[in-house]
């Protein structure tokens, strides 16, 4: 049996995400100081103060408990906050600390939850869970609510598996080609009265940038002539509460721009799921070029010369190695969306505006 050998996401950073997403003030990180410190940056400029118990190797030995302990009164100090999740790593789980008798020990005037998650749990989708499930017990979310995440994650996980990164052992991450060729692909169909689809299933934050593609499509057919039918997962009725605030500022920056969404299917965190009833309004409007954002994977069907869009360079390489020609990487668009609450530019998108130009 063949392993994936390439580098995946970490259950511990999908924890911090989540908790993130159920707007949790303060997250702390009982292991070591450089743990997770990657996702742990930027984490702060969406507004969640994370923080770290900086556990050495003597703690290692005889226990974190007092580092704990001190870290939590600190974040009492320093940030009043309603809400703090203690999150566990490698370290501190493999030597069995009980946070949640730290937890009670500390004793800080605030909302104070364990999240028992480390990196060797497998699937980052199980670090995602024990953090909904922690959420859950500490009545920030609702059952309900509760388990319709956790079966989203069960979901996307499935996705990868079958036909995303994680169904391939090995993939080394692409470079993307330049936007040229797809953007005068677009304005080639749009100036011939043809038919182009935009269509985005896109995961979370990732939005942010992914939109910026509708305008840029929407100026095309305002210059060249051609139609379009846009569809989205921007159902603001639907996630947790981060989440529904990303649709409601996406539509709305949209909007101001004079941009409407034809059809919007399910919410941002429904991305695995949504493929299906998209492809049923692509077939409805019958395009002559269709454009897939985010998981393009979650599309089924995807053809040969439909322009895809995608944030990983492993992905890219996904698509590129299958035959997908048309594929275009946004590499950079995970740094640049955290803590967004408008639109940011994409390069594919300002290469088809600077071609209208």
């Amino acid at each position: 049996m063949r392993s994936v050998i390439h580098p995946r996401p970490n259950p511990i950073v999908a924890a911090m995400y989540t908790l993130r997403d159920m707007d949790v003030d303060v997250i702390v990180v009982h292991g070591p100081s450089g743990c997770s410190f990657m996702a742990s940056r930027p984490l702060e400029n969406a507004d969640v103060r994370v923080v770290t118990s900086g556990m050495r190797d003597n703690d290692l030995i005889f226990g974190g408990d007092e580092q704990l302990i001190n870290t939590l009164k600190q974040v009492e100090e320093r940030f009043h906050p309603g809400t703090v999740a203690v999150i566990g790593t490698c370290a501190s789980m493999i030597i069995g600390e009980d946070m949640s008798k730290s937890i009670r020990r500390a004793g800080i005037d605030a909302n104070v939850f364990p999240v028992d998650c480390h990196g060797c749990m497998g699937d980052n989708t199980r670090g995602a869970i024990k953090a909904l499930e922690a959420g859950r017990d500490a009545g920030i979310i609702g059952a309900e609510e509760c388990d319709r995440q956790i079966s989203l994650m069960k979901a996307a996980t499935r996705l990868e598996k079958n036909v995303g990164m994680a169904s391939k052992d090995y993939l080394q991450p692409a470079v993307s080609p330049t936007k040229m060729h797809v953007c005068k692909k677009i304005c080639q169909v749009l100036s011939g009265g043809g038919r182009v689809a935009v269509v985005m299933d896109a995961k979370k934050e990732l939005a942010f940038r992914f939109a910026d593609m509708f305008e840029a499509v929407d100026r095309a057919r305002r210059v060249l002539g051609g139609e379009t039918m846009f569809a989205a997962n921007l159902d603001a009725t639907k996630g947790l509460p981060r989440i529904r605030n990303y649709c409601e500022e996406i539509l709305a920056d949209l909007g101001s721009k004079g941009v409407s969404i034809d059809v919007i299917t399910g919410g941002l965190d429904e991305y695995s799921v949504l493929g299906d009833r998209m492809k049923e309004a692509v077939d409805a409007f019958k395009p002559d070029l269709l454009i897939l954002l985010g998981i393009c994977h979650a599309y089924p069907d995807m053809g040969q010369d439909d322009i895809l869009v995608t944030d990983q360079p492993r992905q890219l390489a996904n698509y590129l190695n299958q035959g997908f020609g048309w594929a275009v990487g946004e590499i950079s668009s995970h740094t640049m969306v955290m803590g967004a609450h408008s639109i940011i530019p994409l390069e594919t998108a300002d290469t088809l505006r600077e071609m209208l130009e």
